[in-house]
């Protein structure tokens, strides 16, 4: 059955992913993007990979209670994406952050309390900071070290107020690194896979922001596209959160080895000071959404970091 949905920030780079498996599974899709870190090309890329498909494009912004109500109208669900993701830019701008990450996210919930209808946001693994665990539980105590990881929080605990106060279904769905085409690779607050891949193919050294010993628990764009349209098609009631990710356990030290090999390169890395507000491990419990949702992840670290270099091979040689 086709379902209007509407998805906040989906000409991003996980958001035009969300959107191309919407439109894959025949549902009529609505974008609501301001295009400062978007991209219209996102989404040419999407209406050239699937080719039909119905999918409108409302220039906005998530602040403005208006262009969240023009989006809206007509959908049956939300999924909030928007957001400034950086821990760096949070760092140098944090009422900027602020801004988009807490009062978009009220916006937006508003809309969705206004219009009864149920809400998937993005939440960060951020949220629970540095703690000394093997694994990140939804039950832990959250320990935010950044501008950026206290906005998503304070987005979450707007979410739960408002599942306990109006009856909203929501599910927070907390990203642990996502990966893959895309992801914009020549910007300050590019991810480290997409830098990586970006430097490589440029033939400069890439840069490790300490001593390339610090863990992540990296996740293919695909599977967090899938998670996702789960969280939102699953009928849930109140709040949930769940980890999102793939339980795994990479080294920036380990990335950085295999996509040399990849590239065919010798090339030696440089080293900065570590950044501020960074972690130096995270590694996702995924139990509760395998449980609640039915996930399991399906793409590798390796077999993802194939697809992902061999994207920016194409596009950006």
């Amino acid at each position: 059955m086709t379902v209007k949905y509407l998805v906040t920030g989906g000409a991003g780079f996980i958001g035009s992913h969300v959107v191309e498996l919407m439109l894959r599974r025949g549902h009529s899709v609505v974008v609501l993007d301001n295009f400062s870190t978007g991209k219209r090309d996102n989404l040419d890329q999407v209406r050239r990979a699937v080719g039909t498909g119905e999918l409108l494009v409302v220039e906005g912004s998530i602040t403005r209670a208006a262009d969240v109500a023009r989006a809206a109208g007509g959908c049956r669900g939300i999924v909030h994406l928007a957001a400034l993701p950086s821990v760096v830019r949070s760092v140098e701008e944090p009422l900027e952050s602020h801004d988009h990450n807490v009062t978009g996210t009220v916006t937006v919930l508003d809309r969705a309390r206004r219009d009864g209808i149920k809400v998937v946001y993005a939440g960060s693994s951020s949220a629970y900071g540095d703690q000394d665990a093997p694994y990140k539980r939804e039950d832990m105590r959250e320990m935010p070290l950044s501008p950026y990881a206290a906005s998503k929080l304070a987005g979450e605990l707007y979410c739960r107020s408002f599942a306990r106060v109006y009856g909203l279904p929501i599910v927070v769905t907390r990203f642990f690194n996502v990966f893959g085409p895309r992801q914009t690779p020549d910007s300050p607050y590019s991810g480290v896979v997409a830098a990586f891949c970006f430097a490589f193919l440029r033939g400069k050294p890439p840069r490790i922001d300490g001593d390339g010993s610090q863990s992540r628990d990296f996740t293919y764009v695909s599977d967090v596209a899938r998670g996702v349209l789960l969280a939102l098609e699953t009928p849930t009631t109140g709040c949930e959160t769940v980890n999102l990710a793939c339980a795994g356990n990479h080294t920036i030290n380990d990335l950085l080895s295999i996509l040399r090999g990849h590239a065919g390169s010798n090339l030696q890395p440089i080293h900065a000071p570590p950044r501020t507000g960074d972690v130096m491990h995270s590694r996702a419990d995924i139990s509760r959404i395998e449980t609640l949702l039915g996930f399991a992840p399906e793409v590798s670290f390796a077999e993802g970091l194939r697809l992902t270099f061999d994207w920016y091979r194409r596009t950006y040689r």
